[in-house]
């Protein structure tokens, strides 16, 4: 039954073991790549990757404008050109990165939702179940007999043994 060593991973179905090379630290590189665009999706929606942006950009201009002048690299005359090709660069890596993240979290939410879903179906086949034996408990009860119902009708059959008593003697005395 042996089939020669491979992959022995329970945690994912058959269908999605597609990989061909062994995995390093048992986790894919997609999946890497997918938390760190996650990282820095929620890196940049902090007020501290803005604050950091923002003194960023102001060392930058003043480095520019108050600096020798043979140590500067962007011209205040040109419009800070470098500045605006940088942070044109970070927005045009950033939209993209943020993007995939947001696909990511897309994916688990419909992972979530199936699972609620199925959470929810399994919830209500259970309640169903529990309300059907209830009414059965119900009947059950409703047929059973009471403690008075027994003592009514022990009642009547001790009234009926007594008259055969009765009866039985009248004859034994005929």
């Amino acid at each position: 039954m042996a089939r020669g060593k491979q992959d022995t991973r329970l945690d994912a179905p058959k269908g999605l073991r597609t990989s061909v090379l062994p995995r390093r630290g048992g986790v894919e590189p997609s999946d890497r790549f997918g938390r760190f665009t996650e990282w820095i999706a929620r890196a940049m929606g902090t007020p501290w990757f803005i604050l950091g942006l923002t003194i960023f950009v102001i060392f930058w201009m003043a480095w520019n404008t108050l600096a020798p002048v043979a140590w500067r690299f962007d011209s205040i005359a040109l419009g800070f050109i470098a500045l605006t090709l940088v942070l044109s660069l970070q927005a045009s890596y950033a939209a993209p990165l943020i993007l995939l993240a947001q696909n990511r979290q897309d994916d688990r939410d419909r992972v979530q939702i199936e699972q609620d879903r199925q959470r929810a179906e399994r919830n209500l086949a259970d309640t169903e179940y529990l309300a059907r034996e209830v009414v059965a408990l119900r009947l059950a009860v409703k047929d059973m007999a009471t403690k008075d119902f027994i003592r009514a009708e022990l009642r009547a059959l001790l009234e009926d043994l007594d008259k055969r008593d009765d009866e039985e003697g009248e004859h034994a005395r005929a």
